[in-house]
């Protein structure tokens, strides 16, 4: 009874190893084509913007995050389109942002 016991313990950790084993893989690939996918999009963008236009972005990537996800996504669009007429420059980076960021709510406190 405890050899039966003990070969069913082995068994189990041995099919415990290979999902363990398993899921690390499929970790790590999903890991790699992340960063695969984060490089496309930069050599993309590097490819449609210019200096000032990606320093600006950088910048805004560091303070919104989604905000600059979101007009990372759009610009490949574009120019994945084809709709791209040269680099953006900063002043059209700017003119994008006026119109995807939300605007400013004035609040205003009454005391009584």
């Amino acid at each position: 009874m405890d050899e039966e016991l003990e070969k069913l313990k082995k068994k189990r950790m041995q099919e415990l190893e290979q999902q363990a084993a398993f899921q690390e893989n499929m970790e790590e690939q999903q890991e790699m084509q992340k960063k695969q996918m984060d490089e496309q999009k930069k050599a993309i963008l590097r490819t449609v913007m210019t200096p000032d236009a990606r320093q600006r972005l950088g910048r805004i990537k560091v303070a919104r995050p989604e905000i600059a996800e979101s007009i990372e996504n759009q610009l490949i669009m574009i120019a994945q389109s084809g709709r791209l007429n040269g680099k953006i420059d900063d002043k059209q980076l700017q003119m994008l942002l006026k119109r995807i960021m939300p605007k400013k709510r004035d609040i205003k406190i009454k005391r009584r």
